[in-house]
């Protein structure tokens, strides 16, 4: 596998569509909610977003904080707010003050919009939120969790929402639903990986020999005692079929006769990881 270079690249036309609406909406929006994933703040934030939504004020949501390596993904929030964004890392499951201070914090913006609506001689009006984000961050169960009731589709993968839709959080507050976007091409492949590996990226365009290869020596780098735990894994063959036959043994991965079938541990891994089996995991690092 080349580590440099990858044909990770999905950018259906529903999200080129998705991009035109939001330009035609955009006279509408007074502010943002930028949805990242914790566990990968870099990766997972859209690359051309700024010429998107352009100065509109936005608040910065690290979502899924719960599955993250604090430690390592705080410092993205320090650095995010050195650039002057409003971050806000959350829980989306238990976090009901996060929650609370998404709401603050867009109140606030749109108090601000209505004093100047009224220095202007208009009246105060109903304040309206893009929620915008990269496929399966959490934007939906967001917006479900900002309504306090099921409004928006939810799923733990990519390509849920496929269109814009406003829905009324309050008496103060619209929200703007949109499909999850990224951009037409993904140039850093270890950017690709984490935007697959984290599902981000449908797998049927994925080659999942390469992912699941990439994401194992990520983790030995970055956690090594997460694959003891998980695997039983105490250091990584340059004979990597050697590891996946660990895998395969530890977790039952074989076919008729005992031989691994790389397949079903190329699903371990990529199952394991998305849905936060291995342990509180940030692929990302400044």
């Amino acid at each position: 596998m080349n580590e440099n270079k990858t044909n990770i690249n999905w950018y259906p036309g529903h999200m080129e569509k998705a991009k035109k609406e939001i330009k035609e909406q955009l006279s509408l929006i007074d502010m943002v909610l930028e949805v990242i994933d914790s566990r990968m703040p870099f990766s997972s934030k859209i690359k051309d977003i700024n010429d998107l939504i352009k100065n509109i004020p936005r608040i910065l949501i690290m979502t899924k904080y719960d599955l993250c390596d604090k430690k390592e993904t705080d410092k993205f929030v320090d650095y995010y707010v050195e650039k002057g964004y409003t971050v806000i890392p959350l829980d989306l499951i238990n976090d009901h003050k996060g929650i609370s201070n998404v709401i603050n914090k867009s109140k606030e913006i749109i108090a601000k919009m209505n004093d100047l609506r009224i220095k202007k001689g208009l009246k105060p009006r109903v304040g309206r939120a893009l929620v915008i984000g990269v496929p399966n961050v959490g934007k939906s169960t967001l917006i479900n969790k900002l309504v306090g009731k099921k409004k928006a589709l939810t799923g733990n993968r990519p390509g849920v929402t496929k269109s814009l839709g406003w829905i009324r959080v309050s008496n103060n507050i619209e929200l703007l639903d949109t499909p999850g976007i990224l951009w037409p091409k993904i140039d850093n492949a270890m950017e690709g990986y984490h935007l697959a590996g984290l599902a981000s990226i449908k797998e049927e365009v994925v080659n999942k020999e390469d992912l699941s290869i990439y994401l194992l020596k990520r983790l030995y780098q970055l956690y090594p005692s997460y694959l003891e735990k998980r695997y039983g894994i105490t250091n990584i063959d340059n004979d990597i079929t050697k590891t996946l036959d660990i895998i395969a043994n530890k977790r039952g991965a074989l076919s008729k006769g005992g031989v691994s079938d790389y397949e079903k541990v190329y699903h371990i891994i990529l199952t394991d990881i998305k849905e936060g089996y291995i342990g509180n995991i940030t692929l990302d690092r400044l």
